[in-house]
């Protein structure tokens, strides 16, 4: 039984460090390898992207159909990147627009 007991404990134990690990490497795998900045840049250009689709087209609040498909595509990736919420007022906006074929 004891031995039961302690074979748990080193499971428990093992697991800890290999989840402390995960944390660990995932941050410095992206900071050696610049995996950080390309996501950044990337969040950076479907920002600036959306943006100007939006200003575009804010006077007549109405979209043509495939811009608002590539908004909607860009808007899940930008916040699969952690996007901050400036671009969730636009896209709220952005979907009570009237959508032209």
């Amino acid at each position: 039984m004891e031995e039961l007991q302690t074979a748990a404990q080193i499971c428990s134990c093992l697991t800890g460090i290999a989840a402390a690990l995960v944390l660990l490497i995932k941050p410095l795998r992206e900071a050696l390898s610049g995996t950080r900045h390309l996501k950044d840049g990337q969040k950076c250009l479907l920002r600036a992207n959306m943006l100007h689709t939006y200003y575009k087209n804010r006077e007549q609040a109405v979209i043509r159909q495939y811009e608002y498909e590539n908004f909607l595509y860009e808007y899940k990736a930008y916040k699969a990147l952690r996007g901050n919420s400036f671009i969730d007022r636009i896209y709220e906006e952005v979907k009570t627009w009237d959508i032209i074929t």
